[in-house]
Formats: structure tokens, C-alpha cells, sequence
């Protein structure tokens, strides 16, 4: 063990001197908090819809209808009591709730004001704030077509409420999004990177006709990356906390045991690479093309899922980014717990073993 940490101690050396390296390290996630201060949104579709309909009369019938034949929209369930309404958005199932009031169509014909509640999920304040402007325009068409253009003595209003983040701050979205994509990228690419120019150097020779097994002197070049990943978790939470004003909900512990699992799968890809490839521009490509456009596209963080194609939602669950992204938006925006994110920690940690176990069966311990 003397031997392996002195392998460790060399390579925090060797990585505390390159100062290109620390740059991307240290310097990329700053840069990245700082500038991107707005997630890109995009259309909305396809978007779960809970029902609570107090009235349950023709008119409430015709508007759910309306809801679920929209291409923004599918009732997903249809709920009893407000009550229930928490217990939906913690488990993700739905975007809106919307809540149709006792004696809706009475109201609608008799009254001058009729009110429908609107309550999004907006820990994705973008994409609540615009599942809730389609739904209100479906009510506003409704009513002009009941009015038939004539001023009416009644309106339909809707009135809305933002369950997580009320004032849809941006950083409630892209600081877990910036978390996934800067972890994905520094663990898997300087992984690979290192370990390769190794090889291409000549140098790996010497290491491996070392005293020690060559699978631990692989592991000793990857702790210090781990270590540093690590560090720029916490970089960028005191950033989002301090400079961005917002807050961790959820447990702190837990959120940093996740990102360290999360770092030792991206290490894992890493490990991976290293095995198959030798030389640094493969690895750099496929870190760039294989690792970090799927990261982009398929987390969840820019493009909503839902609106993909079935078989992109298919390919979106072998990609460990979409995962870590719904447990970093689970316990820094909602405030939940681990039961809430026992799924996706069982994923990284399967996805971890696998790419570890493919790492070590190609690793090959003779060069030529």
C-alpha cells in the first residue's frame, strides 16, 4: 500500500503541474456557472397532465378532453384530493396539476368569474412556464368560442401556483445541468487522456514492469481525477449557493455521496477508453463526440425527453447523465430523500460495475 500511495502521490504531481490542465479543471466549471445563466428551451410536448375535477360535469369533461387530444398534453391520471397533488410532482409523473372548482359549468353560465387552477412542477422553470401557457391558451380558445366573439358577462380564469422554485430562477435548472455535463466531461475525458499519453509517451512500459499490479497502477492514475471532480462538485455548489442565491433542499450528504458515485462511473468510461484506444486524439474524440453530445442531448438538461422519439427515449437510459441529473434536480430543487432516487442510484451503480468489469477484461497489461 506504501508503493500504491506513492504512485498516487506522483500523479497529483504531475497533475498539479500541468497548468492546462487545471485550467479545464478548475477554470471550465466557473466559466460555465458564470456564463450560461439561462437553459436554451424548446418546445414542450407531450407533457403529463394530472386532473383534479371537483365538478366532474359536461364541461369540465370537454375541457380534459380538449387537454389529452392537445399535442402538448396527456392526462396521465385523474386525482381525488389536493392532497395527492405533492405526492405527484415528488415522483416525477406529471408536470400539471390542473383543478377544475365545484360547480364549474353552473358557474360558467350563471357567474361572472370561474377559476381553474393551474399547478406546475417548476423545478424546470422553463419548461413550466411554458406547459402552463399552452394549457391556459386551451381555456382562453374554449371561452372565445362559447362567446362566439360577443363580450359575455362571465371569463374563465386560471389561476397558477409554482411548486419548488415560485420566482422560475434559471439556476434551478442549469446548475444541476452544468453538475452532470462538467463531471462527464473532466471524468471520463482526463481520464482516458492521461492514462493514453502514458502509452504514447513510452512511459507506460515502466509502470507496468513496476512492483505493483498494473490494474493498481491504472486506479492510482485515476484517484487523483476522482479527488479533483470531486472538488469541482463543490465548487459549484458554493457557487450556486453564494453567487447564485440558490438553495440545497435537499440533504447535502446525499447529494455529494451521489456525485461521488456519479464521478466514479464517469471514471469508469474513462478507464474504458483508455483500454481500447492509444492515442490522446481518439480518446479526445470520443470523450467530445461519444461522451459529451449524448450528455447534451439526451440528460434531460436543454431538450425534454418526452418530446424525443421513442427509440432516442429508449437510447436515453444507457446514458449515465440523464440518471445523475434526475437525482441532482430531486434533492437540490425538490428536497427529497433517497427513497426518492433509489432507481437512479441502482443505475449508476450497475452502469459503474459494467464499464469497470469491460474495463478491466480489455485492459491489456502487454503493450505490443
Amino acid at each position: 500500500m506504501k508503493t500504491f500511495f506513492a504512485f498516487i502521490q506522483k500523479e497529483f504531481r504531475h497533475v498539479l503541474r500541468d497548468k492546462r490542465s487545471l485550467v479545464i479543471l478548475f477554470g471550465l466549471p466557473v466559466v460555465m456557472m458564470i456564463l450560461f445563466g439561462f437553459a436554451l428551451s424548446s418546445e414542450v410536448k407531450n407533457s403529463n397532465v394530472a386532473i383534479l375535477d371537483y365538478a366532474q360535469d359536461d364541461a369540465s369533461r370537454l375541457l380534459i378532453d380538449r387537454i389529452d387530444q392537445s399535442q402538448y398534453f396527456s392526462v396521465h391520471q385523474k386525482l381525488h384530493s389536493e392532497a395527492e397533488i405533492e405526492q405527484v410532482f415528488r415522483k416525477g409523473q406529471v408536470r400539471l396539476v390542473v383543478i377544475f372548482p365545484q360547480h364549474f359549468q353552473q358557474d360558467l353560465l350563471h357567474s361572472n368569474h370561474v377559476q381553474v387552477r393551474l399547478v406546475g412542477d417548476a423545478s424546470d422553470p422553463n419548461t413550466s412556464n411554458i406547459v402552463i401557457n399552452y394549457a391556459s391558451s386551451i381555456f382562453r380558445d374554449y371561452q372565445n368560442e362559447l362567446s362566439n366573439n360577443k363580450k359575455l358577462p362571465y371569463s374563465i380564469k386560471t389561476e397558477t401556483r409554482m411548486l419548488y422554485n415560485p420566482q422560475l430562477k434559471s439556476s434551478y435548472n442549469f446548475v444541476p445541468g452544468v453538475m452532470t455535463l462538467i463531471l462527464m466531461l473532466l471524468g471520463a475525458m482526463m481520464t482516458s487522456v492521461s492514462i493514453v499519453k502514458e502509452k504514447e509517451m513510452g512511459t507506460m512500459e515502466i509502470l507496468l514492469v513496476s512492483p505493483m499490479r498494473p490494474l493498481l497502477v491504472v486506479l492510482s492514475k485515476a484517484i487523483p481525477y476522482m479527488v479533483l471532480c470531486f472538488i469541482d462538485v463543490v465548487i459549484i455548489l458554493l457557487l450556486a449557493v453564494f453567487l447564485l442565491e440558490m438553495p440545497i433542499r435537499g440533504s447535502l450528504f446525499l447529494l455529494l455521496a451521489e456525485s461521488l458515485l456519479f464521478i466514479l462511473t464517469t471514471l469508469s468510461l474513462g478507464l474504458l477508453v483508455s483500454s481500447v484506444v492509444d492515442s490522446q486524439q481518439t480518446a479526445m474524440f470520443l470523450s467530445l463526440v461519444g461522451f459529451l453530445m449524448p450528455a447534451l442531448v439526451f440528460s434531460g438538461f436543454m431538450f425534454p425527453i418526452e418530446n424525443m422519439p421513442l427509440p432516442l427515449r429508449i437510447m436515453s437510459n444507457i446514458v449515465p447523465t440523464k440518471w445523475y441529473y434526475s437525482i441532482v434536480r430531486a434533492i437540490m430543487v425538490k428536497g427529497l430523500g433517497f427513497s426518492y432516487v433509489i432507481k437512479q442510484t441502482l443505475i449508476l451503480v450497475g452502469m459503474t460495475v459494467f464499464f469497470l468489469g469491460i474495463a478491466i477484461r480489455k485492459f491489456k497489461i502487454r503493450l505490443a
